[in-house]
């Protein structure tokens, strides 16, 4: 016998038991998460002065349920997961296990991180390299004078991101540049050392405000000493548009072009309305239907591209 209650149905069994699903047409029609970006923390251990993510909580899921959340996104279509913060690396074996799960038990296709490289270790790497496609390293400046007065570390980030390049080679995994450009670094002329560690995709991002996360003195971080024209920066990409790797997103390109995923696991409006509930409440299709995501713009930017190493080009189909 069927009960009608709302968008679910109940479903009454011999038993006595019942159990809801979902009316079809609460799921059917929603945009796919093919990529989506899930910052697990808010916490780091580098002050960049134009951060958008800021450490407003320290929260964290359980790791069951951050798992719980990730096995509903490939369900509902996500095909490339990026673990970004904060810093990530703050939580080396939480970050592990979901790389490992989202490759092994989920068979996803890319599994990413994004990260400033201060704490990787290459003991990390010989143990969960082998699901990892891609690492992204921030690196604003090939001086480091200017990262440092940019928040980016207290000296020593260069070493430490060209010996992260080598390590990202030596355990095959796909090396990614990810730079902000802003009126520090506007003038620097970053082609040589780019050709030197040669990443195979190099970000270049004009410095964005949000709101209520880096907009003024009353934030965690103000970005508005950082902000540059759309003029200065066409001109940065100008000066490098040779280098085959460059990517280049203006504010205008990166705006709501990303599926962002906060620590309750929230898909968030930056900058246009307050976030969704949280996946593991409503779902994923509810979720984005509430969320604001432009994905012609997401096109616009090569957000798919080649993002899986070769060893792990393979049937990633998953029955659930």
């Amino acid at each position: 016998m069927l009960l009608a209650y709302g968008a679910a149905t109940a479903v009454v069994l011999g038993c006595g038991y019942y159990y809801l699903c979902p009316h079809p047409t609460a799921t059917e029609d929603y945009k796919k998460p093919i990529s989506v970006n899930y910052h697990f923390t808010r916490r780091c251990n580098y002050e960049c002065g134009f951060c958008f993510h800021t450490a407003k909580t320290s929260y964290m899921l359980p790791i069951d349920d951050a798992k719980k959340g990730l096995k509903l996104l490939v369900k509902a279509g996500m095909r490339k997961v990026n673990f970004a913060g904060g810093e990530p690396f703050l939580y080396p074996a939480f970050l592990g296990e979901l790389v490992r799960y989202c490759k092994e038990d989920l068979r996803m296709e890319s599994v990413t991180i994004v990260t400033n490289g201060s704490l990787v270790k290459e003991k990390w790497l010989q143990q969960y390299a082998k699901n990892l496609d891609i690492m992204a390293v921030s690196c604003d400046s090939f001086d480091e004078k200017t990262n440092m007065m940019i928040g980016r570390g207290k000296g020593n980030h260069l070493e430490t991101f060209v010996k992260l390049s080598e390590l990202c080679r030596k355990y095959n995994v796909m090396f990614k540049v990810n730079t902000v450009v802003c009126r520090y670094n506007i003038d620097e002329d970053m082609n040589a050392m780019i050709e030197k560690v040669a990443p195979f995709r190099w970000k270049c991002f004009q410095v964005l405000v949000v709101e209520g996360e880096n907009d003024s003195s009353t934030t965690l971080r103000n970005a508005q000493r950082f902000v540059i024209s759309d003029e200065e920066y066409q001109n940065f990409c100008e000066r490098h548009k040779h280098q085959q790797s460059l990517v280049p997103e203006s504010n205008e390109v990166m705006k709501s072009s990303y599926l962002i995923l906060d620590e309750y696991m929230r898909f968030l409006n930056k900058g246009v309305k307050e976030a969704t509930k949280s996946i593991l409440e409503i779902g994923v299709p509810a979720a984005m239907n509430d969320v604001y995501w432009d994905d012609e713009s997401f096109t616009k930017r090569g957000g798919e591209y080649d993002w899986q190493k070769e060893e792990k080009k393979e049937n990633t189909t998953l029955d659930f």
